[in-house]
């Protein structure tokens, strides 16, 4: 990494990096084999060179300065009102008693008659402004004679390559700027290095022309419209011209004039890119400004002089006048030193129409945002005009809002808009949308999917035109001859001709709208349901001369008619079948356990039975009870529940039910009854399985013996108090080929009330079993309260449970109330 040189003894910017710098030998000794006498003729020759190199920067510094001297000059000839020679004595003698140099005088005077970045400098450098110090290797002259210098030095140079090496050897050089670049951006996106400085010149040649699309730092600043530094080229990852040789910080600063951007100024730096106090940054815009002016003015004349503009504008204006949509050229307006510029409407092409109906006088020659003010509304044209003008970036926009304001009515309409720069004028293309394109598409995919095609006859002329889809529906080539109305009997079914007989004789003999559908024989033997619609069209004076119509492919609407047709009475039967099953279930179940029985009277007891079925008529349960004096003195006592619904459901629990009878009889015990009803239910019966509670009642001793099988315990209430029996082991009955059930035994007082139920009295889908149980311990004690006082307590007890129970399961209920007399 190199180092920033000395500068030389009388104050001038530091030599050129490039240049040689061979130091003389201090005594006669050979040097690398070299003979002391030529060392020392070499080292002579060297200081020949530097001396003579020193001469020539200090005639270009001079040169720069006079031009400042000259400018300052100037100002005063304009001031004093004198003459050239007076107005540069002044000069001399003001600089003289002030204490200042005549170049640093001047250039004061040029910055005070200025109204540009370096006058600000200027002045921000007299109010005291933290401008950073040039460093030990700096000139001593302040900032803004430093920039006077370098524009003076980089107009009189020509091109922009004299101005990049004006701007590195005056003012960025002291800065510890090691190169600087001048890029020219063009309306393609494309790049251009118009002049560089501190490069090699091979390597200045391969960056002549940057495509666009590569991101370079410079094509950043233009993309974002603002200053772009990268700590190191590496870092940013970004290439540039000398990225190899300078590989250290880069500053791009996008270079404008009047809010038009027409290129990037490039630092590069050897190191990191250093701290960028304010001071610094507008210093590098006045160099931007430089660089702007030098783009703009070319070798001379570029193409933006009033001579080629006004030819540029006539070649514009001899283009758009052949366009066939409406287009205005757009220009900054000449005293618009404004930002955003304002733009004038300059010229509209003779297919110009103003969207809200005003007439073209009313248009051209006002500015964009007297005729259109609601364009400057956010993402409006008059941004997107602005974005183009500064970037030369061509906008194009398939639909863009459109408002203008007539009368103090808000006009809005939707159109595809181009907008281009060329040169300092942008040509605005808009194309309205009518929403006839739109339609016409709409109307084609909506015949393509409804298989729709339409046609129109001449009945004079016989020229008939058909649509691709209607050659599609009929199976003919599209080189085929259309099919005439009056033959269409010869191409459908022989049962379809009557009816195409009367839609015929309507159209063509009426001279009214017809329609029918018929079935068409196509020639390739497939059959197609067509629907075709018709109307005559009249002429005035000559009768009915054409017919208009469709024709529309419905074979799958007809076949789609026929299926949910079939469908309708398969449903239909089903619907009956599950109707008839239902009501046979439900007479079955009625004629075992009808829903309301009055109470019966046993050997010490008295038992009320309540059955509810499910809400929904076709879910018929298996739930089902028994109360039965047996032969040997015992009363049956049981509720089950068979799985599931329906006629299946309904003779299960007939089957379950009488096996439990024709058991009982033999006097086993509650645990046997269910291991012989479990072995019943597995064996004897298709996929069954149900759940039961039984119990054996010896009356006089009031012992009751009592088992489950997966079932629901019961409830006893006894003082006012309702406590659940233990919940027994035993399995659900059909689940297993044998199984065991534990017995109870319980000894009943007068007084006492058992309450037998099925899960459909206290099932929730909310809460858990043990939930459900405390609950209806709690419903039972308020039920027999509720009770006390009647004439029959037990029946008002179990219509109080079935009323207040809380369960929606919709599933059937089964309830046995028992009373201890």
């Amino acid at each position: 990494m190199q180092q920033p040189q000395d500068p030389p003894p009388t104050g001038l910017p530091a030599p050129s990096e490039g240049a040689p710098r061979v130091r003389p030998q201090r005594g006669p000794a050979a040097v690398g084999g070299t003979p002391a006498g030529e060392a020392t003729a070499v080292g002579r020759l060297a200081g020949t060179v530097e001396r003579l190199r020193l001469e020539l920067e200090r005639a270009q510094a001079h040169s720069a300065g006079r031009a400042v001297v000259e400018m300052g000059v100037g100002v005063l000839v304009e001031r004093l009102r004198c003459g050239p020679t007076e107005a540069a004595g002044q000069l001399e003698s003001l600089a003289e008693q002030s204490g200042v140099s005549t170049l640093a005088l001047a250039a004061d005077l040029v910055n005070q008659a200025a109204a540009d970045q370096i006058s600000a400098l200027a002045r921000a450098f007299v109010e005291g402004a933290a401008v950073p110090p040039d460093g030990p290797d700096g000139p001593d002259e302040p900032v803004a004679v430093r920039l006077r210098s370098t524009e003076a030095d980089a107009l009189a140079g020509g091109d922009a390559a004299a101005a990049a090496r004006a701007m590195l050897d005056h003012a960025l050089r002291p800065l510890g700027v090691a190169a600087v670049a001048l890029w020219a951006a063009h309306p393609d996106l494309s790049l251009s290095l118009a002049g560089s400085a501190g490069f090699h010149e091979e390597e200045a040649r391969r960056w002549r022309h940057v495509p666009p699309g590569v991101p370079t730092p410079a094509r950043r600043a233009l993309d974002e419209r603002a200053a772009v530094g990268c700590p190191t080229l590496d870092e940013a990852s970004l290439p540039s011209v000398g990225q190899h040789e300078i590989r250290g910080g880069r500053l791009a600063v996008p270079a404008g004039r009047g809010g038009r951007l027409i290129g990037v100024l490039e630092l590069c730096w050897h190191e990191e890119l250093p701290e960028l106090p304010q001071p610094l940054q507008r210093q590098f815009e006045a160099l931007a400004e430089v660089a702007a002016a030098t783009l703009e003015s070319g070798a001379g004349r570029g193409p933006h002089a009033p001579e080629a503009a006004d030819t540029q504008f006539e070649e514009l204006r001899q283009l758009t006048d052949g366009l066939l949509d409406p287009c205005m050229v757009l220009r900054v307006a000449p005293d618009g030193d404004d930002l955003p510029p304002p733009f004038v409407i300059r010229h509209v092409n003779p297919a110009f129409v103003d969207f809200a109906g005003r007439p073209t006088g009313a248009i051209a020659g006002a500015r964009l945002l007297e005729a259109y003010p609601l364009a400057a509304e956010p993402g409006g044209l008059a941004e997107k005009v602005e974005h183009v003008f500064a970037t030369g970036e061509p906008f194009r926009a398939p639909d863009l809002r459109l408002a203008a304001l007539v009368d103090g009515v808000p006009l809005v309409t939707r159109a595809q808009v181009s907008i281009s720069r060329h040169g300092s004028h942008l040509a605005v293309v808009w194309r309205l949308d009518d929403g006839t394109p739109r339609v016409a598409r709409l109307l084609q995919h909506a015949q393509r999917l409804g298989r729709i095609g339409g046609f129109e006859e001449d009945l004079r002329t016989r020229r008939i035109a058909w649509n691709d889809t209607l050659f599609e529906l009929h199976g003919l080539p599209p080189t085929a001859s259309p099919i005439a109305l009056d033959q269409l009997p010869d191409h459908a079914h022989p049962d379809d001709r009557h009816a195409l007989g009367r839609f015929l004789r309507t159209l063509l003999h009426h001279h009214r709208p017809a329609s029918t559908a018929f079935r068409l024989q196509r020639p390739d033997g497939v059959t197609r349901h067509i629907r075709v619609v018709a109307e005559p069209v009249h002429e005035p004076g000559s009768g009915l001369r054409t017919v208009r119509g469709a024709y529309q492919d419905i074979s799958a609407q007809h076949w789609t008619e026929v299926a949910l047709a079939a469908t309708r009475d398969q449903l239909a039967q089903s619907e009956q079948q599950a109707a008839e099953r239902s009501r046979l279930a439900l007479q079955l179940q009625h004629a075992i356990m009808p829903p309301a029985r009055g109470p019966l009277d046993l050997p010490d007891l008295r038992v009320g039975v309540r059955y509810r079925p499910a809400e929904k008529g076709h879910l018929v349960g298996g739930d089902w009870y028994d109360a039965l004096p047996l032969p040997s003195g015992d009363v049956l006592l049981c509720v089950g529940d068979v799985a599931g619904h329906g006629i299946e459901a309904a003779t299960g629990m007939v089957a379950l039910r009488n096996a439990l009878r024709g058991l009982a009889a033999t006097g086993a015990g509650p645990g046997q009854l269910l291991g012989w009803l479990n072995s019943v239910t597995h064996h004897l019966t298709d996929n069954v399985t149900a759940t039961a509670v039984c119990g054996l009642y010896r009356p006089g001793s009031r012992r009751l013996r009592w088992a489950r099988a997966g079932h629901p315990p019961p409830v006893l209430l006894r003082g006012g108090r309702a406590a659940v029996l233990p919940q027994l082991g035993g399995i659900l009955l059909g689940a297993v080929d044998q199984a065991e059930y534990e017995e109870g035994e319980l000894v009943l007082e007068p007084g006492d009330e058992l309450v037998m139920y099925t899960d459909g009295l206290i099932e929730r889908r909310d809460e858990s079993f043990q939930a459900s149980l405390a609950g209806l311990m709690a419903l039972a004690e308020q039920a027999r309260t509720a009770a006390a006082g009647g004439a029959d307590g037990l029946e008002e007890h179990l219509d109080h449970l079935l009323r207040y129970s809380n369960a929606d399961t919709d599933d059937d209920t089964c309830l046995v109330g028992i009373a201890v007399r």
